[in-house]
């Protein structure tokens, strides 16, 4: 039936049919799905990862990862086996135990520290030898046990003989020594030898007693004319600028200062205290640590008078006698020297070869040929300047000496020290008879006495100024606290106003603080200094006048 309706079909149905199943075979062509695929094996790539690459994205085959590596071979790497590291143990290299008994080892060190050579211990055959091989051939190999061995049968002495017993002056008996030895002859230095420890000896004589000596002291003169037209020098009183300099200090009502009215720039280092001249404070003193001290002048001009050179290291401590005629200085050069203040000339110096940290003369009329010095070795000593020796000691101390204060009438004086206590002591008897030391004090570097006498300020590192009763019972005074101003690690000076209404310090800030002695209350603080303010001085005249110092190098006079 089919080919009977294909016979009827015509020639142009047959061609449309063929068009038909031509185009459809093109379709079906165009939209394959298959993807293009790349016919290069995946083994020739290369596949590079970057260093310090943390993270993958495509898969490495295992061929990759067991190549071997390209480019020189690392000589730290263990696996590196052409280098002989293959076990490598320890950072520089190979280590392998050896097996030797603990005699042989201390024969073999003992061997080597003696006489510079032994055995080599990687040799087998124990005939090679480190160290000094030549000696070892010399010794044979001999090691320190079978040297001394050899050398004591070698130097064993030969025993003298007993002799004849009937011969009782030549008979030795068994008392008779060894051939060789000199029993009962003198022995000692040749002449050479004594000669030469005689000139060793006059040698370290003549240094030291150069040493005692110490460096040359000068002073310099500032002014035009050391005298005036009357014949007066600089330690004559002025009478003539309105101030009666010659009366009793604290009988006016005193002022805090307000203003800055002179600064005294000389010193190239840091001031560490000043001193009015006892009395009438016309004359300043001041010591610093390029180690020179100088004089300066309140009124007129305010210039600088003298300079006294002597020392080689900074000036630590200066004080006056009752008089002010002479002045003793301190120095880090573990030397004490008096000066005469008009002339400048040394009058005598000390040295105990210890760092004085402080010092201080007698306060009574009769004693001022002595003065008390608190050194770095703990020790106290008391000097008579009539015969130039120390005459007491005080040692009580765990620590180094920093303030020396007489109370009661001068009969006492209180010490200080950096083992955070405080020490009475009766004066010229080495005894202590108060004791002060508590858990919470701290170190304290400066000492104030009231004017009445019956109170002393201590500066204490904890940043406060404590009050202790000096004249029935030494004790503390626990309602009268300072505080405010920061001196932890700093001698900052703490002092009186004349009249005792005022206590001032200085801290380490560069500022100056003013406290009302009976209330406590801070009254007034300013700025000073551009450095620590160490210390401190109220004239002892002028009301509201006050001379401070610190590690500026300055000097300022406030009013």
């Amino acid at each position: 039936m089919e080919n009977l309706i294909a016979n009827y079909q015509s020639d142009s149905d047959q061609e449309e049919e063929n068009e038909i199943k031509q185009t459809v075979q093109e379709k079906t062509h165009a939209i394959v799905a298959a993807p293009a695929v790349d016919v290069e094996e995946i083994s020739s790539w290369k596949h590079l990862i970057p260093k310090g690459t943390k993270e993958l994205t495509h898969n490495i085959p295992y061929k990759d990862l067991v190549k071997p590596f390209v480019g020189p071979a690392n000589p730290f790497n263990p696996e590196a086996n052409e280098n002989g590291l293959e076990n490598k143990n320890t950072p520089a290299g190979y280590f392998e135990k050896h097996s030797i008994s603990d005699f042989n080892f201390t024969e073999q060190q003992r061997t080597f520290q003696n006489f510079k050579y032994a055995l080599n211990p990687n040799d087998v055959t124990g005939t090679e030898y480190i160290g000094n091989v030549e000696k070892a051939k010399d010794a044979n190999g001999q090691t320190i046990f079978n040297k001394k061995k050899n050398d004591k049968n070698a130097k064993k002495k030969k025993r003298k003989q007993m002799g004849n017993p009937g011969d009782v002056e030549n008979y030795l008996g068994p008392w008779a020594g060894y051939e060789g030895e000199t029993i009962g002859e003198l022995h000692g230095a040749t002449e050479e030898e004594l000669k030469a420890y005689e000139e060793t000896k006059e040698g370290s004589k003549e240094k030291k007693a150069k040493t005692d000596e110490g460096p040359t002291e000068t002073t310099i003169f500032h002014g035009k004319s050391m005298y005036d037209y009357q014949g007066r020098s600089y330690m004559h009183v002025p009478q003539d600028i309105g101030i009666d300099l010659n009366g009793e200090p604290g009988s006016q009502e005193c002022f805090i200062p307000k203003r800055l009215i002179h600064t005294w720039s000389g010193h190239t280092k840091a001031v560490n205290a000043i001193r009015f001249f006892p009395g009438s404070g016309h004359l300043l003193l001041s010591c610093s640590m390029d180690s020179k001290v100088k004089l300066w002048d309140v009124y007129n001009n305010r210039q600088c008078l003298r300079t006294y050179l002597g020392h080689t290291k900074g000036v630590r401590d200066i004080c006056f006698t009752n008089d002010g005629r002479k002045f003793i200085t301190a120095s880090f050069d573990k030397y004490l020297k008096i000066w005469d203040t008009e002339t400048g000339q040394c009058i005598s110096k000390y040295t105990n070869h210890k760092t004085p940290y402080c010092v201080r003369f007698n306060p009574d009329e009769d004693k001022q040929n002595i003065f008390l010095t608190g050194c770095s070795d703990k020790k106290i000593y008391q000097y008579d300047t009539n015969t130039g020796e120390i005459v007491q000691e005080y040692n009580q101390h765990l620590g180094a000496v920093n303030t020396i204060t007489f109370v009661d009438e001068n009969r006492r004086f209180v010490t200080t020290s950096d083992d955070k206590t405080l020490r009475v002591w009766e004066y010229d008897i080495p005894v202590v008879i108060k004791y002060i030391a508590e858990p919470s004090m701290h170190a304290i570097p400066s000492v104030a006495v009231h004017p009445n006498g019956k109170y002393i300020a201590c500066q204490s590192m904890d940043n406060q100024v404590q009050v202790y009763s000096v004249k029935d019972k030494f004790r503390m005074n626990y309602k009268k606290r300072f505080t405010g101003h920061l001196v932890a690690g700093f001698s900052c000076q703490v002092n009186f106003s004349p009249d005792g209404h005022f206590l001032m310090s200085g801290d380490s800030e560069g500022k100056m603080f003013f406290w009302d002695w009976k209330t406590c209350k801070l009254y007034k603080k300013f700025k000073a200094h551009d450095a620590a303010v160490v210390g401190c001085e109220w004239h002892p005249h002028e009301t509201s006048k006050v001379a401070t110092c610190g590690w500026d190098g300055l000097i300022k006079y406030w009013d």
